[in-house]
């Protein structure tokens, strides 16, 4: 029988430098930090579109093995093995032949530098156009391995109510165009609000993305929106883990 991650490795390398910004998750309602993003960056912090740019569809499993990699060996040098704060790894099901076969660098990354499995969360961007089957296998297996998924971009892809209705990830990220401006604008407040309850429904943690402002955080949190993450609260650092800006004491529950 051969191997069903064979397709992986026919592929050609991606011999481009690139390293890891991290960007934190918080629970407005706590103020702790809930998981750090890994976000890519080229080697001098150049922006990611730097290092997407040069992902074909030759190089795009060898890049998607390379970013998990980077992303829990820089974490493992960062984290405090106390807390239980987690790592948020995204990841392309079009590079993912087999789900079991290639999640074997990461397990194996995971293990040699001491990071624990149930700390990371994968989650995948919606905005490109996807076998809906492909995907749910992904999804499947990574959630009976242990791992916590999450669908980015929500609101903003090709995926989004379809494929809820055949999986529920743990955590939606609802994109950020859906929150730009929710302070002003009815219409957006109007729809997050009606997601949210669809969401707490099927028992999905919202997740807020792209906040920029401590007003639209304010109505975020009268919504009863948890775990936020955008430039209000932080901004990404290259290979740290950011801190937290300071906002209205309103913003966090005593």
């Amino acid at each position: 029988m051969s191997n069903p991650c064979s397709g992986c490795r026919d592929g050609k390398a991606f011999d481009l430098p690139f390293t890891m910004a991290f960007q934190p998750i918080v629970d407005i309602k706590t103020g702790a930090i809930f998981a750090h993003e890994a976000l890519v960056r080229g080697p001098s912090g150049e922006g990611a579109g730097s290092v997407l740019s040069r992902v074909s569809a030759d190089n795009r499993y060898a890049f998607d093995q390379q970013c998990r990699v980077k992303a829990i060996e820089l974490a493992a040098k960062l984290y405090n093995p106390e807390d239980q704060v987690k790592l948020s790894i995204n990841f392309m099901p079009n590079a993912v032949y087999e789900p079991r076969a290639c999640i074997r660098l990461t397990l194996a990354t995971a293990m040699k530098v001491g990071f624990p499995l149930d700390r990371i969360i994968f989650e995948f961007t919606e905005n490109e156009r996807l076998d809906t089957k492909h995907v749910l296998n992904i999804l499947r297996t990574y959630r009976d391995m242990g791992f916590k998924t999450a669908i980015d971009d929500f609101g903003a892809g090709h995926a989004g109510l379809g494929l809820l209705t055949h999986f529920q990830p743990d955590i939606v990220k609802l994109d950020m165009d859906m929150v730009r401006g929710i302070d002003t604008d009815p219409v957006r407040r109007t729809i997050v609000k009606h997601t949210l309850r669809m969401l707490e429904e099927l028992a999905i943690v919202p997740l807020c993305e792209g906040v920029e402002t401590t007003d639209e955080l304010q109505v975020l949190r009268d919504l009863g929106v948890s775990l936020v993450q955008g430039y209000v609260l932080a901004k990404p650092r290259l290979e740290g883990f950011a801190e937290i800006t300071p906002v209205s004491p309103l913003l966090v529950a005593a």
